[in-house]
């Protein structure tokens, strides 16, 4: 009798469905990216390194900034819901937002897809979020890497990775020593969760019945702030700015004020969420809600007070920033005053 021979496919990997969506991808970046722009090459996919030509960017002084992150445990939920067509917009969101704190303009993107068996159809669905999460912050998809392991990752189970590299002037690059006494902190709203505290979530939803409408608010993908950012970049209008992620709205406020000054924040000023208002009701106190989500607040900018009526003009009215505290020098770094309106 013939002895079987082993082979990687029977080992659980299958490189003809990794080949078919590699040429998957190369077709959709070649659409995504329009003819004429130079920057980027269409041979980039499908090859070992990818290439981007940053001579016809027109910064003086350009400064490179680059970041990477993921999606975390938001990954669990789209898994279960059967829904991955946004999941990529979060993952391209937590790069690109942290690339705009220092001002810089997202100018590519390369994402990581690890998977425990490879299903087309999930990872094309993936990969239309991250486009469609490009297209949003104006950065091009360059390349990437999909890799099948199982055994590491069970059948269903997946995480991604995202990498992102941003340009700026060196006489535009916001740090925390622009900040000054007496500016004031404004708040842009979130328009959900956006991607963190979702384990403290999933713990919550273990013990709950999940309605449609409770779907679709714990899966909406997280916002992209890169077009109005960069406007207020462009015009001086900003001396510091922070990301509202893991850590929640404190922690990440005080990452953009230096040492030497504190932030006093008015809690009664923010506006948070019906999602947020579920939460809180779930035994949760208002420090934990604070240190763990962004409690409605998906970004916020430091800046003089007599710019902060122009900054307004530069936002519809769903994500109009509004003043939620002020930068002093008290000797705690954090004051907090007042409660949050539940």
């Amino acid at each position: 009798m013939k002895k079987i021979q082993n082979s990687y496919k029977k080992s659980g990997v299958n490189i003809s469905i990794a080949s078919k969506f590699v040429k998957h991808i190369a077709k959709l970046s070649d659409k995504n990216v329009k003819k004429r722009d130079k920057s980027f090459s269409k041979h980039n996919i499908g090859a070992f390194g990818s290439v981007f030509d940053i001579s016809n960017i027109g910064i003086k002084d350009p400064v490179i900034v680059s970041c990477t992150d993921g999606v975390g445990t938001k990954l669990d939920l789209a898994n279960k819901f059967k829904k991955f067509d946004t999941i990529g917009i979060d993952l391209v969101a937590m790069c690109v937002n942290d690339l705009i704190v220092q001002g810089a303009k997202p100018l590519f993107f390369l994402d990581y897809i690890a998977i425990g068996k490879m299903n087309l159809k999930k990872t094309k669905s993936i990969l239309k979020g991250i486009l469609h999460g490009c297209e949003l912050s104006d950065c091009k998809l360059i390349g990437g890497e999909t890799a099948e392991m199982p055994g590491i990752y069970s059948k269903d189970k997946f995480d991604l990775a995202g990498f992102s590299v941003g340009i700026v002037s060196k006489k535009k690059i916001l740090t925390k020593n622009n900040v000054k006494k007496e500016n004031l902190i404004l708040a842009i709203p979130s328009n959900g969760i956006h991607s963190n505290g979702y384990s403290l979530v999933r713990s919550i939803l273990n013990k709950k019945n999940i309605s449609k409408k409770l779907k679709f608010e714990l899966l909406k993908p997280t916002k992209i702030y890169s077009k109005e950012i960069l406007k207020l970049v462009n015009k001086n209008l900003i001396n510091s700015a922070a990301h509202i992620t893991g850590g929640g709205l404190i922690e990440n406020i005080i990452r953009s004020v230096p040492d030497n000054l504190s932030v006093d924040i008015d809690l009664s000023k923010i506006k948070t969420g019906q999602i947020f208002k579920w939460l809180k009701s779930n035994n949760i106190s208002d420090m934990e809600m604070l240190n763990t989500f962004n409690c409605g607040v998906g970004f916020c900018i430091i800046v003089d007070k007599a710019k902060s009526k122009k900054i307004k003009k530069y936002f519809n009215n769903t994500y109009k920033p509004y003043e939620i505290g002020v930068i002093s020098n008290r000797k705690k770094k954090i004051n907090l005053f007042n409660s949050i309106k539940w």
